[in-house]
């Protein structure tokens, strides 16, 4: 028998206290491979560089996906201690999309930050990924790593808008990303570019450049996306084996919006090991004072189509005339 009545029920709907979450999915196992021995290194630096970048209007996430003792203890002792506002433990590994997308579907806030664990943040991303979806329309992804030559990889969307003149582009130069573009390329052992001079695909509109197109080791993704093109089925899949493709990438594009990246670079791809400039940019991050908090309109988000009103009304009147069928047929 209930006594009484829920208090919570009295209460008033709940306000959004930021408009950021960032989510990183980490993986490191009881194991001697060479290739997880500095991982915990890694991740503890990526969550020191989320920690101290971000600002009021950002939360963190972090999934435990069947990591060790070790691991588990420090996030543990994180949640504790409000270093991260929420903590998802899986006692063993579920597959890193599945981990993340079931995090991200779980997230209300309307820009969601997908990262892997080896990503160091730059103070000062958070508004410059913000800044690029308040100022171009219909932002469907933003990464802060900028990447020269990925405007033809999942972009039919943003190519489309390009050449019906609705978005203005050009290539050009930008020699202040060279340095940080070899670091990029280092991370994922491709060859070093060796002229500064050479042309990135940048598009602008409200006096703001971003550049077309991005990897998908950290996104910040409108959440509308999630519950429009990703699939709902798992993937099932423990990683690779184009999950990302499937549950990311081509879902940012299937949805008509843009995928872009910084027009100047403000996160590096670590890898499985921690170098002294990483470190360099850790201390840089503590120094630097915080950049003043961007006045977010949500509203800028959602995509509403002729198509997705008409189908809205539709329902709408199926549901009336249902019902005044049954009711019609049906007495009690």
């Amino acid at each position: 028998m209930r006594i009484g009545m829920n208090p919570q029920k009295q209460d008033k709907p709940l306000d959004l206290d930021c408009h950021h979450r960032i989510i990183v999915v980490v993986y490191v196992p009881e194991s001697d491979s060479a290739f997880y021995k500095h991982s915990f290194e890694v991740f503890k630096a990526s969550l020191t560089s989320i920690k101290t970048s971000i600002n009021e209007k950002a939360k963190i996430t972090i999934v435990n996906n069947g990591s060790n003792t070790e691991v588990t203890s420090y996030l543990n002792e994180c949640y504790a201690l409000k270093v991260i506002d929420t903590l998802i433990n899986h006692s063993t590994n579920i597959g890193k999309i599945d981990a993340l997308i079931g995090a991200a579907r779980g997230a209300r806030e309307p820009l969601l930050t997908l990262a892997d664990s080896d990503i160091l943040f730059k103070k000062g991303w958070q508004e410059a990924v913000e800044e690029v979806f308040l100022n171009f329309k219909d932002v469907g992804s933003v990464s802060p790593i900028s990447v020269r030559a990925s405007e033809l990889y999942c972009t039919s969307a943003t190519l489309k808008r390009i050449w019906l003149k609705r978005l203005k582009f050009r290539y050009e130069a930008i020699p202040e990303n060279f340095d940080d573009y070899n670091k990029y390329m280092d991370s994922i052992n491709w060859d070093h570019e060796t002229d500064a001079q050479l042309k990135w695909p940048v598009v602008e509109a409200n006096a703001v450049k971003a550049l077309v197109g991005s990897g998908h080791q950290v996104l910040t993704i409108n959440r509308q996306v999630l519950f429009e093109t990703v699939p709902f089925e798992p993937s099932l899949i423990l990683v690779g084996n184009h999950s990302e493709y499937k549950y990311v990438d081509e879902p940012i594009d299937k949805s008509g919006r843009l995928r872009l990246s910084t027009y100047h670079n403000y996160a590096y791809h670590m890898g499985n090991t921690v170098e002294d400039w990483m470190t360099a940019i850790l201390e840089d991050n503590q120094t630097k004072s915080v950049a003043p908090i961007m006045d977010f309109n949500e509203s800028l988000l959602k995509k509403t189509s002729f198509l997705k009103s008409i189908k809205r009304k539709w329902y709408t009147g199926k549901r009336l005339l249902y019902k005044t069928i049954f009711l019609t047929f049906y007495k009690r």
